[in-house]
């Protein structure tokens, strides 16, 4: 707690008390802005704080060390300005102050931090970005004491080879220096390697070889790691020692090619990522960059790209420890980027603090235009790995790194050009739409496309801050801050899991199993480096024998195939005996840290076989049911339920049940834009046997559609039905009218837990799922997952309410529709695309779903999957006939 001044704004203009480190405006002082916003708040903060120095420092140097601020910093010590005042709020920086300080009493400590800058560049690059602004010390402030003469960074060149240089910087230029190398495995604490640099006098830069044989390489599969223990000697004495951490890997960008790490072709599954957090904004614990790091590689990513600053220093140490390739972005959002002058310190300070970082791959010059060509060399001269400097968004060094693409787009560019396509921003995520919407078709053309280096989605997380002078509520910036996978506090989107069944590095095919399965599944090894003997793969045969019973398992371990990288391969199961009595085979896969890279689902048996043993049908009726007509109504009665149906029309008035009434009625409608007539409605009675036909026309002539009513005297209401869809349509199926209030939830046996599209179909499970009714609007609220949507592959559902019901289906990839979204409040209706159509009903069974698309893209420009369904009349297709059985309890 530091002593804290806020000039303007909330709790302003007195002396309290603050956190450090911490974004002021989170522990409720001055003003909130994200960065499209005008006449933004200037407010300054002025801290306060002191601090005592060890007597064993004296003959030390001193330097007080700042790892962000933003922006403008001026430091005192002791009433004494210690350097400039720094410009920049996502780098480290630090100042000297060594002859300001007392060894004999307190030291004083006053930090000034302004939150606009008085450089006009730095406000654009950084306070007039599409992200949230905030003000303060945010990130940790130490003290640090260093030798008289001593390092001031090194850089490490470790080759997968095994090859390394140590390139050694020194504060002043010394005489008979030379530094000395011990790299260690970090895994063992084995000493590998020790080797010297050359004497030399007068200098300020000392270079190392060698060359190691034994080591392993680092990947973003296998993140090896090692130390370099860095002493500096002068006449043979030490003077000063450091130690770094890095891995031996190469990278190649080969130019018409693509890009190599350790000689493979790399095709990145990226995604862009803030350093956020909804109650502290920028300031980010070493535990929540673990986590983020964590669900990134749950979705089967391997890079992250650093929109649009150098994060903190703790998100790039687990990228090297844990796997991911990184993108490390100097900060701008588009025109104008830093001024040359101010630029030159940050990349200064960025690289020489992330220079080792064996995850980092690729440097980034700004971004969308944000990019000032005198900076690019500056990297080169300061990286002793010289790697690629790329401009996001631009062309340049070889990568076409262009935003926001439609499917298959480019005139001699991009899916059609010859230079290497990498987009660093791709798929928007807005809301609901996205990210796992239309990501197949992309991946598979980018699969396809030799020049492709992979793509990066935009973006992980929503930005959604903790409104401190707003009740706490959640604040995106209307449409602004709501593009992420998952929520501000990480809760996972529909859209997290198809991800991560789409980016799998183990593919299985989709198979129908039948009677004459062998147990054998073609597998696919997607990983770069990794056989599938390293990996894990496990079954589980379901049998399901009500939506609220316990289903009889049973689990097994299935042999890992030897399988290279890049290569098919069998993996063969062996099958229980009694394998055909299950209805649902679960395959899942595991990387060789025993983490699940997806679970697939295979049908076993049928929607009608399941329907068959669930309803036992094939028992025999022992109640009676009767046929009365009372006005414009049918009203069929058995003991269990009576079910009215308009005599004009045949569709469902009411049903009213021993426990109360259904409020289901007004079906089964057809789904159609066009006119419709009914031309009959025809009753036939027999002893066990009540039926209801009706037939429906176009006004323009031609069948609509044909549906009847049956009931036995089991009280099972069974509605089949027909029709012929239109060609080039976004939905098809029959819908019904339930109102929501009296609805508490369902139990689905469909894919789940999540809703689909027709673009997103991958990412869940067919399963028995209960799922409690929710209204969560996706990126507006979190409680996910959402209720209300589509979902396919459709078997059967409890509807819980005041009087439950079942509804069963013995169709094949039918689809469920359970309520109506609601429709984002904050953003404008008539360019969301990530909102679809959906049926005027509210439940409704459908062959055909409509896609999803993006903030900036409509569906049709995504891909195949996103186009609207086809249906050649003449091509000898049948009709679509479906059964459902609708069971009152």
């Amino acid at each position: 707690m530091w002593d804290f001044y806020c000039t303007a704004g909330r709790q302003s203009g007195y002396w309290t008390k603050i956190p450090v480190p911490s974004c002021w405006e989170q522990e409720g002082f001055g003003t909130y802005n994200y960065g499209h916003d005008k006449g933004k708040a200037s407010e300054e903060g002025r801290y306060k704080t002191s601090f005592e120095l060890p007597a064993s420092w004296k003959d030390k140097r001193i330097y007080i060390v700042f790892d962000g601020a933003m922006t403008d910093t001026k430091i005192e010590v002791n009433g004494k300005q210690a350097g400039d005042i720094h410009q920049g709020a996502f780098y480290r920086f630090k100042r000297e102050i060594t002859d300001l300080v007392s060894f004999k009493k307190s030291n004083q400590l006053a930090v000034d931090v302004s939150k606009m800058s008085a450089n006009s560049s730095v406000n654009s690059a950084e306070r007039d970005a599409d992200f949230w602004i905030f003000g303060g010390i945010y990130r940790p402030v130490y003290i640090e004491a260093l030798p008289k003469s001593h390092i001031v960074y090194s850089g490490i060149d470790a080759k997968a080879d095994g090859k390394i240089s140590v390139e050694v910087i020194l504060e002043q230029e010394l005489d008979k220096a030379n530094v000395q190398v011990d790299i260690v495995d970090i895994r063992t604490g084995e000493k590998m390697k020790t080797f010297m640099s050359a004497v030399a006098s007068p200098t300020k830069r000392l270079l190392a070889d060698a060359s190691i044989e034994t080591i392993q390489p680092w990947s973003s599969e296998a993140p090896n790691l090692y130390k370099a223990v860095i002493t500096l000697m002068q006449n043979g004495k030490p003077l000063h020692q450091i130690t770094e951490r890095f891995g031996f890997r190469t990278i190649e960008v080969r130019e018409r090619d693509g890009v190599y790490i350790n000689g493979k072709r790399m095709r990145f599954k990226g995604v862009n990522r803030h350093c956020f957090w909804p109650t502290t904004g920028r300031t980010v614990s070493r535990e929540q960059s673990l986590q983020d790091v964590r669900l990134i590689k749950e979705m089967n990513m391997n890079a992250v790209r650093m929109s649009h600053y150098p994060p903190d220093k703790h998100f790039l140490e687990l990228c090297d420890s844990l796997g991911l390739y990184v993108i490390n972005e100097l900060c701008a959002w588009q025109k104008p980027p830093y001024d040359t002058k101010v630029g030159t310190a940050l990349v200064k300070e960025m690289v020489t603090r992330d220079i080792n970082h064996p995850s980092i791959i690729f440097w980034a010059n700004g971004n969308e235009g944000g990019f000032n060509l005198e900076l690019d060399p500056i990297f080169g001269a300061l990286d002793i790995q010289k790697r690629t400097v790329i401009h996001p968004f631009g062309l340049f060094g070889g990568i076409n790194t262009v935003h926001y693409i439609s499917y298959h787009s480019g005139i001699k560019n991009m899916f059609n050009g010859r230079d290497i396509f990498m987009p660093t921003e791709l798929i928007h995520g807005l809301y609901d739409g996205g990210h796992g919407a239309g990501l197949d078709d992309f991946w598979n053309l980018m699969r396809s496309n030799p020049l492709s280096a992979g793509m990066f989605l935009w973006d992980f997380a929503d930005q959604g801050i903790v409104r401190t002078d707003r009740n706490n509520s959640i604040d995106t910036d209307r449409d602004h801050g709501a593009d992420g996978i998952v929520g501000p506090f990480r809760e996972k989107e529909g859209s997290f899991y198809t991800i991560k069944e789409i980016w799998s590095p183990i593919h299985i095919e989709k198979k129908y199993i039948t009677a004459s399965w062998d147990g054998s599944f073609l597998i696919e090894n997607r990983y770069d480096f990794t056989n599938t003997d390293a990996c894990q793969f496990a079954y589980t045969f379901k049998k399901f024998s009500g939506l609220n019973e316990e289903p009889k398992s049973v689990d097994g371990a299935i042999a890992s195939p030897d399988i290279q990288p890049g290569s098919n391969g069998l993996l063969q199961l062996q099958r229980p005996e009694n394998w055909k009595d299950y209805d649902m085979l679960y395959v899942t896969a595991k990387d060789p840290f025993g983490e699940e890279l997806f679970t697939w689902s295979y049908e076993i048996s049928s929607p009608a076989a399941f329907v068959r043993q669930i309803l036992n049908q094939d028992s025999p009726n022992v109640d009676q049911v009767h046929l009365t007509e009372l006005d414009s109504l049918f009203h069929i009665k058995t003991e269990k339920a009576t079910v009215s149906i308009n005599k004009s029309t045949g569709l469902l008035e009411a049903i009213q049940t021993k426990m109360g009434a259904v409020p289901l009625s007004n079906g089964p409608l057809l789904i159609t834009d066009e006119s419709i007539e009914c031309q009959s409605v025809t009753s036939f009675v027999t002893d066990t046997m009540v039926r209801i036909e009706a037939r429906y026309g176009y006004q323009r002539g031609g069948t609509a559609y044909r549906f009847s009513w049956t009931m036995k005297g089991d009280g099972i209401l069974q509605l089949d039905y027909d029709y012929r869809p239109r060609d080039r349509m976004e939905m098809a199926g029959v819908t019904f009218s339930f109102p929501e209030k009296p609805v508490e939830g369902a139990t689905l046996l469909a894919n789940g837990p999540y809703r689909v599209y027709n673009n997103r179909m991958k990412g869940g499970r067919i399963d028995v799922w209960h799922k409690l009714y929710n209204d969560a609007i996706t990126g507006e609220d979190w409680n996910y997952p959402e209720f209300k949507g589509y979902y396919s592959l459709f078997y059967g559902m409890r509807l819980h309410t005041d009087v439950p019901f079942e509804v069963y289906s013995t169709s094949e990839d039918l689809n469920l529709h359970l309520f109506t979204p609601t429709a984002q409040k904050f953003y404008d209706s008539q360019r969301n695309y990530t909102f679809p159509k959906y049926p005027k009903g509210d439940i409704s069974f459908m062959d055909a779903i409509p896609s999803v698309g993006t903030k900036f893209s409509d569906a049709k420009e995504m891909g195949p999957q996103s186009q609207v369904h086809t249906f050649k009349t003449f091509s000898g297709t049948p009709n679509m006939v479906n059964r459902l059985y609708f069971k009152f309890l």
